[in-house]
């Protein structure tokens, strides 16, 4: 436990208002949405639109937007690096799967009912 990397955290103040400038445009977008209710709805949903894709925007520009965008493309490319099965590989492994499922289905229903019987009849001797 001593010896765990230690992960840092670099946040220069630059980078806390463009975050806080992003969440102050997404509330801006509600705002204004709500706020030009006289309006016809394409203004109000175009007001909507450009504030949120200004708020987008804005994170982007900020570390941690463009740390998302990295993971992003990291995970694109080992998405591209699996080997999928073939159809018939499929086909195989779904019909392992349905037939384990059914196995133990059926074998907790008899074990629930064998269960039942030995407590039920025999122990307490109940009659149903």
């Amino acid at each position: 436990m001593a010896n765990s990397p230690q992960v840092e955290t670099i946040s220069t103040g630059a980078d806390k208002a463009k975050l806080a400038m992003a969440g102050v445009l997404v509330v801006a977008a509600v705002v204004a949405f709500y706020m030009l209710s006289k309006q016809d709805l394409w203004m109000r949903v175009a007001a909507l639109i450009v504030l949120l894709a200004a708020a987008v925007a804005t994170f982007f520009t900020s570390e941690s937007g463009k740390q998302l965008i990295a993971y992003g493309r990291d995970s694109a490319r080992e998405v591209r690096k699996v080997v999928w099965p073939t159809r018939n590989e499929a086909l195989q492994m779904t019909g392992y799967v349905f037939a384990f499922v059914f196995v133990m289905a059926l074998f907790l229903f008899l074990t629930d009912k064998t269960l039942e019987w030995l407590l039920y009849d025999l122990i307490l001797g109940w009659k149903r």
